[in-house]
């Protein structure tokens, strides 16, 4: 009786995207890894040979965030997202240093850099404006703020993402928010730096009051 064939091994191929810290580690932003049928995101993890997995490590796969037990399947992207350090996401009470703003995003990969400056205008809804103010949720803010950072990272092919918002008064004609995103082309650090202002306006607990000549009132949450 002859033998019964042996199945051959089933594997896939998945493209691996790696951002900041783990980039500079590896020594590339991204790479093809061929594994075996049935594995698992963090499995991607020890094929790297990184050391521990650090806590904050995320994952996404074909620009949606995953668990680290998703399973993969041939063709897949899969996006490893360093902890944020916070560094480049930042509130201050006082004014921002744009230059420093676009320096956070800074890199020889990229081929752009696009950026947002919101300032405070002089008139708002038929008023004199005389100021701003800003509350935040400090802390938090700064986290959505990052969160923001790292989605636009898995949504584009972007290099660096850096925001700073103000708190506190701001006068007219000041910087209320700078937004910086580098791109290795221009059309994804456009649309990503659009994509950022919009977002940040409506998920950041961030708050403003209008003040005018006779009267005040807040507007609600964003820049």
């Amino acid at each position: 009786m002859s033998p019964e064939p042996v199945a051959a091994h089933r594997g896939m191929r998945i493209r691996v995207r790696l951002f900041a810290g783990l980039r500079e580690r590896v020594g590339m932003g991204e790479n093809e890894l061929e594994l075996p049928e049935g594995a698992r995101a963090r499995d991607v993890w020890d094929v790297l040979e990184l050391g521990s997995e650090p806590a904050g490590l995320a994952y996404a796969v074909n620009r949606q965030y995953v668990d680290r037990d998703h399973g993969l399947e041939d063709g897949d992207e899969l996006a490893i997202i360093p902890p944020v350090s916070g560094g480049a996401f930042r509130l201050v009470d006082g004014p921002i240093d744009v230059q420093a703003v676009l320096q956070e995003v800074e890199t020889d990969e990229a081929g752009a850099i696009a950026s947002f400056v919101g300032t405070v205008r002089a008139r708002s809804r038929d008023r004199e404006v005389v100021q701003l103010e800003y509350e935040a949720y400090e802390g938090m803010a700064e986290e959505v703020m990052a969160q923001l950072g790292a989605a636009l990272k898995v949504k584009y092919d972007l290099c660096e993402v850096a925001i700073t918002h103000r708190v506190g008064q701001v006068e007219v004609g000041e910087a209320s928010v700078a937004i910086a995103v580098s791109a290795p082309h221009r059309q994804d650090a456009l649309a990503a730096c659009a994509e950022a202002i919009h977002t940040l306006k409506n998920t950041v607990p961030l708050w403003k009051k209008e003040v005018y000549e006779g009267g005040e009132e807040w507007i609600g949450r964003g820049s």
